[in-house]
């Protein structure tokens, strides 16, 4: 946080050495990887707007944070939160189960590892970082106050001294130690599910996955079923329907989701996590796939957890390098 601002001739360059970890940082406040993105650009402009003004009093980069969480704290200004299905409602049933839709603006989005997570060669700040943004902690985050929020992130996640986040908010040391001690609490008391990160996958988790992928492209529920968790949770964002336990979710498999038969998957990552692009069969009959989810999973001791669906594949696909559509099988490696 001490570092001195080494501009040199080319500003351009000097904001961009800084691109992915504000978006990071603006996606753990702001739940969405468009609107984090949005961000950091709006960051972008202000910042050349008034760079003529930039003192040089605190580092460049702690000048950029203090512009991002301004965006931040104006575009969260309105109340607005993002959600996962399981922050809304109660689980359903298979046989009961109501697909009902929200607008896109209500739900958490998934983001590709890439855009949010620095590249760093120390394995703890690696391991952090990827713990920060999964789903499930991002999810805990919307729970708190904007303010609390960028307070626990500076602090817990970024490392900032309580003095400099005192600064960048024009508040007081003990303001911002009250306010990390109140969002401890709040996230306390979201008991947050454990999940492992996908890179590097260990010997047992590139396993569960390849299990994962053979069952799932072979269609049979009764081995998919085997690796989740017995409390494993299902969720289809943009609608609220949330599934949980193996009867439930293989029946809707079998049931309602029977139009996932014969789909194909691609592996990828999202918010440190194992995710597979899904295509399923075309409905004309012709030969090849077509997008149907981004599926997030979250995995923890041996089991699949959490199975996330993002439906909306003309907004998530392109985000994360995915084909437009399958007209073949393709040989596929976990990581590509």
């Amino acid at each position: 946080m001490t570092e001195t601002t080494g501009l040199g001739p080319d500003l351009d360059e000097a904001l961009g050495r800084y691109r992915v970890e504000l978006t990071g940082y603006c996606y753990r406040m702001l739940g969405s990887s468009f609107d984090a993105e949005d961000a950091v650009q709006d960051t972008y402009v202000r910042a050349w707007r008034s760079f003529d003004k930039f003192e040089g009093r605190s580092s460049l980069r702690s000048w950029l944070y203090r512009i991002a969480t301004n965006v931040c704290l104006d575009l969260l200004s309105a109340g607005n939160k993002r959600a996962r299905p399981m922050d809304l409602t109660s689980p359903q049933h298979q046989a009961s189960a109501v697909l009902n839709e929200r607008p896109e603006v209500t739900w958490l989005e998934p983001v590709p590892d890439g855009r949010v997570l620095p590249q760093t060669a120390d394995p703890a700040e690696t391991a952090l970082a990827r713990e920060s943004v999964r789903l499930a902690f991002v999810a805990a985050l919307q729970h708190l106050p904007a303010k609390q929020r960028a307070v626990l992130i500076l602090r817990e996640v970024l490392a900032w001294k309580a003095d400099e986040v005192a600064t960048l908010l024009d508040t007081t040391v003990a303001s911002v130690n009250s306010a990390l001690q109140r969002a401890r609490a709040t996230l306390a008391a979201t008991r947050i599910r454990e999940s492992e990160a996908a890179d590097p996958l260990d010997g047992d988790q590139a396993k569960l996955l390849e299990q994962y992928l053979s069952a799932f492209e072979a269609y049979d529920i009764t081995r998919l079923t085997a690796l989740l968790h017995e409390d494993a949770v299902l969720s289809m964002p943009p609608f609220d329907l949330w599934l949980r336990g193996h009867e439930d979710i293989a029946a809707w498999h079998l049931n309602q989701g029977i139009g996932c038969k014969g789909s194909r998957l691609l592996p990828t990552t999202a918010n440190g996590m194992p995710a597979f692009g899904q295509y399923r069969p075309r409905e004309d009959g012709q030969p090849g796939w077509t997008p149907w989810a981004l599926q997030v999973l979250e995995v923890s001791d041996g089991k699949i957890v959490g199975l996330n669906a993002f439906l909306d594949t003309a907004r998530f696909f392109p985000l994360f390098g995915l084909p437009e559509q399958l007209e073949e099988a393709h040989e596929v490696q976990q990581g590509a």
